[in-house]
């Protein structure tokens, strides 16, 4: 004869869920967490923002020094001088 297996209920049923770290923490716990990351994701746009702005600055200096450097104005020209006679 064949061997019968026996259908074992499982131990954790549907409305048993592990506790997760959300269950375990305090309501104020979490808003201090999200206030803290509120604040990180702000401060990081600020610094972004910074960058980029001092990025365009030292752009923009460097084009001025470029347009009075006359070496390079001349590599840089429109070399056809016919078509301004």
């Amino acid at each position: 004869m064949a061997k019968r297996r026996d259908s074992k209920p499982s131990t954790a049923s549907k409305g048993d869920k592990p506790a997760t770290l959300k269950d375990l923490l305090g309501a104020d716990t979490i808003s201090k967490l999200k206030e803290q990351a509120a604040n990180l994701e702000r401060e990081q746009e600020e610094r972004k923002a910074a960058a980029r702005k001092q990025a365009e600055e030292a752009r923009r200096a460097e084009q001025k020094r470029l347009e009075s450097d006359f070496e390079y104005l001349l590599n840089n020209s429109d070399m056809d001088w016919h078509k301004y006679k």
